[in-house]
């Protein structure tokens, strides 16, 4: 009988890559909790409902790439594809409009979308979501992007670049949509069947396509960032001039759209040329209507996510990883010894020292070159002539020198050695 392999696009992070995961998870919270954002958790599963009225009914995700199933009661359910329309739901549903003024929340965790897996982009992947609710100042437009770029100078990407625009209000996209109808229409039928789809349901969707037959009739297109109103065009500047003064590089790219319907104004990409046609490595935008379409208060929103697996390929190819070692090795040599040096082990762990031990009597050989082999800083070596004595063999496997101490206080002693350093 063949062995049970993982879902085709959702893998496995194995002991051996977990570290990059988890040095970009501590570099997360500790930009993001020093611009006061607080974590929460939400549902990998939701209602269908709340992903088809947030994202739109007319997008790729919702209409091709959900995990959709209808559950044992016959409610409509969905594996979340991204996390803010859930992050919404729980700001409505818990009432923390009640308590005014700003607000921020960051995640992160799986999503979930049916699509062709490919380098950096599986149907289960994992994102890093911010969201601040509360404000329409253009400040808080700029401070996210500022944030956004030293979060990922803090993870240790370098290249990359921001990318900005502005998709205007709903008021100047109703004018623009027409526009843009009237230019795809003009066109006639060279598009790929998916544009000429959306050229009816969501005409703005064609900026998504990468078909490149595609993109050279959008070449001429009409850009929304020139048929924006006033208000509009002033918030846009502001957010320019801010990012100017806190010293965020950035280029203004008309072509950004994003591939979710409820974003308005500002909306922005970090991009890299490291990962071929898959350029983008996160982006966001300013969202104010979502809130209200789903059922809560008007309140005006932005946000970001960033893909994982996508930083993790990054940093993959930038630095290697130091190798997580122990900080000691116990080395034991008879029964009793061994039964000693087990104990002890659970001391060290106990206060903090990650410890290391062979557990099945080999040889002194052959653990020293495991402990070797681990990569610890400190070997501990009892045997039974040591524990009679009850002292024990400290070898400092960096400078190879060793020395004996009292078995008594080794535990204080490794802990003295650690401050030390």
């Amino acid at each position: 009988m063949d062995a049970v392999q993982a879902i085709r696009g959702m893998n496995d992070i194995l002991p051996e890559q977990i570290g990059w995961w988890q040095g970009i998870e501590r570099a997360t919270r500790e930009v993001l909790e020093n611009f006061g954002y607080c974590e929460i958790r939400t549902p990998i599963a939701e209602k269908l409902e709340l992903f088809a009225r947030g994202i739109g009914e007319s997008t790729d995700i919702v209409e091709k790439e959900m995990y959709a199933f209808a559950d044992r009661n016959g409610d409509w359910l969905a594996l979340r594809p991204e996390a803010t329309a859930s992050i919404v739901r729980a700001y409505i549903q818990h009432g923390m409009q009640a308590d005014p003024g700003l607000r921020k929340f960051y995640q992160i965790g799986p999503m979930f979308r049916h699509e062709r897996p490919q380098k950096g982009r599986y149907r289960q992947f994992h994102q890093i979501d911010a969201e601040v609710f509360g404000l329409e100042s253009p400040k808080i437009d700029a401070e996210m992007m500022h944030m956004l770029s030293l979060l990922v100078e803090r993870i240790g990407i370098s290249g990359v670049a921001l990318n900005i625009n502005t998709l205007g209000c709903a008021q100047c996209r109703q004018i623009y949509r027409q526009i843009l109808k009237d230019f795809l229409v003009a066109k006639g039928d060279g598009f790929c069947g998916d544009c000429m789809r959306r050229r009816e349901t969501n005409p703005l969707r064609v900026f998504d396509c990468k078909v490149e037959g595609c993109g050279q009739l959008l070449q001429d297109a009409p850009r929304l960032i020139d048929h924006i109103c006033d208000d509009c065009r002033a918030h846009f500047d502001a957010v320019k001039d801010y990012l100017e003064k806190l010293g965020t590089r950035y280029t203004v790219n008309p072509g950004i759209v994003r591939g979710l319907d409820y974003y308005v104004r500002t909306t922005f990409e970090v991009i890299t040329d490291k990962l071929g046609s898959q350029s983008a490595i996160g982006g966001g935008g300013r969202y104010d209507g979502l809130m209200r379409d789903l059922g809560g208060p008007d309140v005006p929103a932005l946000g970001f996510a960033m893909g994982m697996e996508r930083l993790v390929l990054l940093l993959q190819q930038e630095k290697e990883m130091a190798h997580r070692a122990p900080r000691c090795f116990f080395a034991s040599l008879g029964d009793k010894a061994g039964e000693s040096a087990f104990l002890l082990a659970q001391q060290l762990r106990g206060q903090g020292i990650e410890t290391e031990l062979d557990y099945e009597g080999r040889s002194l050989k052959s653990q020293m070159r495991r402990a070797d082999k681990s990569g610890a800083r400190y070997v501990l070596i009892l045997g039974e002539d040591e524990l009679a004595r009850r002292e024990v063999q400290l070898r400092d496997m960096l400078t190879k020198t060793q020395r004996i101490l009292p078995l008594e206080n080794i535990v204080e002693t490794l802990l003295a050695t650690d401050s030390e350093q």
